[in-house]
């Protein structure tokens, strides 16, 4: 049998949350082979996605933003022996946003078959709720951290929004969460549309999608820090 890499889907909250389709799941009972951001949180998704092989036989390598590129190709190995693997992330869909996507390019480039398997992905949640265009979007990933470097991104993703009738998306470090809305109601257009979806899939979750406009007529603003955050800009 051609072995295969498997991209996993893990939830975005709890880890036994249901996040895969029974007959998707029954692909990936029998591995073995993970490679992982991180190997505690790994476990514990693997265990709820009912892989079979028992927990301290399983072969975990690491991969996350502290890799040496170099070392991809020895991360392949089972591949190369002829066992199907699969890349689990810390939460959503792997390769998105994610390290794993340089391993998904490197499988391509040996002739490994590559197989996605459908689950929770919130960039496609938040868009969904949104109400924003979903015909001509990008992700733009972290935006700047600084205040002054923040601001002029978030003016040219409004301009790119109203020139092309793109949505974007971004994301932020959750503790930041709270000043990059604060920058976005202080700077963007009032008839720009931002939608704010947190804590998706989860009891907690919250989408709020209005014009900026109405978000500055809100008493009280959602706390968002710490909280996983989309940020969803549309300028029509």
């Amino acid at each position: 049998m051609t072995p295969i890499l498997y991209l996993i889907p893990t939830p975005l909250g709890a880890p036994d949350t249901p996040c895969l389709l029974p007959h998707e799941q029954a692909q990936i009972v029998g591995l073995t082979d993970f490679v992982v951001e991180a190997e505690k949180t790994a476990r514990a998704h693997l265990k709820h996605l009912g892989v079979t092989t028992p927990i301290r036989e399983l072969n975990l390598q690491t991969l996350n933003e502290h890799t040496d590129l170099k070392t991809l190709p020895a991360l392949l190995k089972p591949l190369q022996e002829g066992r199907s693997m699969g890349i689990v992330s810390e939460a959503g869909c792997p390769a998105v946003a994610d390290p794993g996507a340089n391993l998904v390019a490197l499988a391509h480039a040996h002739g490994f078959e590559v197989r996605p398997l459908v689950g929770p992905s919130s960039l496609l949640l938040a868009l969904m709720a949104s109400g924003a265009n979903g015909q001509s979007f990008a992700f733009k990933g972290y935006l700047p951290s600084e205040k002054g470097e923040r601001i002029q991104a978030l003016k040219a993703l409004e301009q790119r929004s109203r020139q092309h009738n793109e949505t974007q998306l971004f994301i932020e470090t959750p503790y930041r969460n709270d000043a990059m809305l604060a920058d976005a109601l202080a700077q963007l257009y009032p008839a720009t549309r931002l939608c704010v979806a947190c804590d998706l899939t989860l009891p907690s979750q919250m989408i709020v999608s209005q014009t900026v406009a109405d978000w500055r007529k809100m008493e009280i603003l959602p706390d968002l820090k710490k909280r996983p955050t989309i940020f969803v800009l549309y300028a029509a």
